[in-house]
């Protein structure tokens, strides 16, 4: 990975359908070494996918919440997670170390969805001891973006 790598990188950040030639004009190099370069970043895990980001509110998804999920004894870390992701309404599950064992992060259409969301699909699933729920109000900033700019290994 060198400086070359990170402005490539920056670009796709900014704009995942920027094309090869773009890219070369803006970097300085041509449109084969820039293929050539997000071909290896692709395959190294670097990128790791190309998006499209929608507008949760236009989608009919304008409430966020997070829930913090504690487990009881003998829960399967596992098997949680994998209840968790098979919700589609769940965008992130971090598992986390402290009081709350995940970190959760949900859209739904409105506070009722929120409420069926939480008593019949995340309080029910085995070794769910509790969650907490807060409720987002308003959102600054949401990005996937990672810094490119900072001195990163493996």
């Amino acid at each position: 990975m060198d400086e070359m790598d990170r402005k490539i990188l920056a670009l796709l950040q900014e704009n995942a359908r920027i094309s090869n030639a773009e890219i070369a004009r803006q970097v300085g190099l041509a449109s084969s070494a820039i293929f050539h370069r997000i071909r290896k970043l692709e395959e190294g895990g670097v990128i790791r996918g190309y998006h499209t980001q929608l507008d949760p509110r236009l989608m009919g998804m304008g409430m966020a919440a997070f829930v913090r999920v504690q487990t009881g004894d003998g829960a399967s870390a596992e098997a949680i997670v994998s209840d968790l992701l098979a919700l589609p309404e769940v965008q992130e599950v971090h598992r986390v170390v402290g009081e709350d064992c995940f970190f959760v992060k949900v859209r739904t259409r409105d506070p009722q969805d929120l409420a069926r969301l939480l008593d019949d699909s995340i309080q029910p699933i085995q070794g769910v001891a509790t969650t907490r729920t807060t409720v987002v109000l308003t959102t600054a900033r949401e990005s996937l973006a990672v810094p490119v700019d900072r001195p990163f290994g493996n």
